[in-house]
């Protein structure tokens, strides 16, 4: 019997979501006096392309572990009601890279990071805390019993020209999202995430889709195509608003 499964769309699209939707993860790293493993939860938010984010303190363990070896993984995907051993998780292959306050590259990730994490914000800019990116070599994805696949990193990893535009412009559509079209956000996640509530706002902006947050839910929504330039963002957006609208009315 076969146990590892041929890697196929839904299985990408299953570790993207696991990986956007992520807001802690249970790293693990190598002790540099013992080469013995070491896990630790940290917390989680993704950059533009996918990579994995985390605010990790120099005094912490599993810092001093990376900044001597940057090999480590991470373990993302929720348990929910019943056998934890039943819901999806993702392990992620990686090495860690640290990020220089003040850089493009940081202050990206502080601004991604804290939009998904906003209590971070009590500690971001303390001196001994930095941020790292995970830097994806591979990936081992279990959707369930039964349902084991390996991955690539190109198979999570979006790496597009028109990130670079997203980049300079995501806040500014986030926060004009959130401050004048809650009702369209709300669209998106009742009919996209199928998410109960209306108290949904936005954190990021993608080639692929977009994360949403109501208090500690996240969920992930994927854009009906991958975005190729800046502008087709909100035509993706208007034309979701108007696709949930129209199945709303449907329904009634």
């Amino acid at each position: 019997m076969e146990v590892i499964r041929p890697t196929d769309a839904e299985a990408i699209r299953l570790a993207k979501t696991l990986v956007r939707s992520a807001r802690f993860g249970a790293i693990a790293v190598l002790e540099p006096k013992t080469g013995a493993p070491l896990a630790s939860r940290v917390g989680v938010a993704t950059d533009l392309d996918g990579t994995p984010l985390i605010l990790i303190s120099g005094l912490a363990a599993h810092t001093q572990a990376i900044a001597a070896d940057p090999r480590c993984s991470l373990l993302v995907g929720e348990p929910g009601k019943g056998d934890a051993l039943a819901h999806p998780r993702l392990t992620l292959v990686c090495r860690a890279e640290r990020l220089e306050r003040g850089t493009v590259d940081g202050d990206r990730a502080k601004r991604r990071y804290l939009n998904r994490n906003p209590k971070g914000k009590l500690y971001a800019d303390l001196g001994d805390f930095a941020f790292f990116r995970l830097e994806i070599e591979r990936a081992s994805l279990n959707g369930g019993f039964g349902k084991a696949f390996l991955l690539t990193r190109g198979d999570i990893i979006v790496e597009e020209a028109v990130n670079d535009e997203l980049a300079a412009s995501e806040q500014s559509a986030l926060d004009h999202m959130n401050e004048d079209h809650l009702d369209a956000i709300a669209i998106y996640a009742r009919h996209f995430a199928k998410a109960s509530g209306d108290n949904w706002t936005l954190s990021g902006f993608d080639a692929d889709g977009m994360d949403l947050v109501s208090g500690d839910d996240t969920r992930r929504v994927f854009f009906p195509q991958p975005l190729k330039t800046a502008q087709d963002l909100r035509i993706a957006l208007v034309e979701m608003a108007k696709t949930g609208r129209a199945a709303e009315a449907g329904q009634n």
